[in-house]
């Protein structure tokens, strides 16, 4: 199964594969969440691991587009 597929059929992510997947690095969704600011994660695994759940990540993602005067003409 190529990494691509394999992603697209997790329930979460890791940082690692939030990077892959988004383009958003690992450093950037560290900072995040030492703000408590950006997508809602889980610590698992004594705290030590970071999931994102992807549902969680896209409503984040998603909530506050940015209306180009092609996007006003879509609706």
């Amino acid at each position: 199964m190529s990494r691509l597929r394999e992603l697209n059929s997790k329930k979460a992510l890791t940082p690692e594969e939030v990077s892959e997947q988004y383009g958003l690095s690992k450093g950037t969704l560290a900072n995040l969440r030492s703000k408590k600011q950006g997508a809602k994660f889980f610590r698992v695994g004594g705290g030590r691991k970071i999931l994102y759940r992807i549902e969680d990540l896209e409503s984040w993602l998603y909530q506050n587009p940015v209306m180009t005067i092609d996007s006003h003409n879509d609706r």
